[in-house]
């Protein structure tokens, strides 16, 4: 057994979704850091999941997830401003 541990990567960049309310287009995707085509392409692709879903649409839950796991395979830090603390629900 080996005590090394696995190298661990420093993200790519980051993304934060901004829930911007009722009327669409409900989302905006905000980044701080990264290369502007691996973000763009990101962005391309939440917006594809996200468009016509506000937080309390039942579908949201799972395109959250597959926007989740698309940020973890980019190596990207991922936040989530829902307008609102998620421990509370809405």
């Amino acid at each position: 057994m080996s005590d090394v541990a696995p190298e661990v990567e420093p993200p790519r960049g980051h993304a934060r979704v901004v829930y911007l309310g009722p009327v669409a287009p409900h989302w905006e995707v905000q980044s701080d850091f990264g290369d502007r085509q691996v973000i763009d392409d990101f962005r391309s692709r939440v917006m594809a999941r996200l468009v016509l879903l506000p937080p309390h649409d039942p579908q949201f839950r799972r395109n959250r997830e597959r926007v989740v796991r698309d940020a973890e395979r980019e190596q990207l830090l991922l936040e989530w401003d829902l307008g609102y603390p998620e421990d509370e629900g809405g």
